[in-house]
């Protein structure tokens, strides 16, 4: 029997927010990576990132259940990759450029991404840039 692949994937802050809070397709996420049928890797910005995004007051969560989303529900799960400083890669947003140096730094197959400015790139190198939906559909 052949070793099986697992597919080394990014997810940015509004996936993992919306798989973490409201379920639905990017909910879809969440047993991919506690079953490890996806490896998810995060940079120490991005952990950053999904820490603040959590804490805003439209989401009215405690601080526990910040934490056990934070690090019972996801990062238990993620690999965290040391990312590289380089040239500004999104144009539109350079805030986005954080997924695309982690996806390089843990050599990621795919970023999954409900931004528009990251999904206009399409790819970036060998890396695909997807909607939870079609990184979905991929996966089957």
């Amino acid at each position: 029997m052949g070793k099986v692949e697992i597919t080394r994937v990014v997810i940015d802050t509004n996936v993992v927010v919306s798989a973490l809070l409201f379920g639905g397709v990017p909910g879809k996420l969440v047993p991919l990576w506690k079953t490890g049928r996806i490896r998810v890797l995060a940079s120490k910005e991005m952990i950053e990132e999904y820490l603040r995004v959590l804490a805003y007051p439209k989401f009215e969560l405690s601080e526990e259940e910040i934490n056990y989303l934070l690090y019972q529900e996801s990062l238990r799960y993620f690999e965290i990759v040391t990312t590289k400083p380089g040239p500004k890669i999104v144009e539109e947003d350079p805030s986005d450029d954080m997924f695309i140096r982690c996806a390089e730094a843990g050599k990621a197959d795919t970023i999954i991404s409900g931004d528009q400015h990251l999904l206009d790139l399409k790819s970036y190198d060998k890396i695909k840039i997807l909607t939870p939906s079609q990184f979905l559909e991929d996966m089957l």
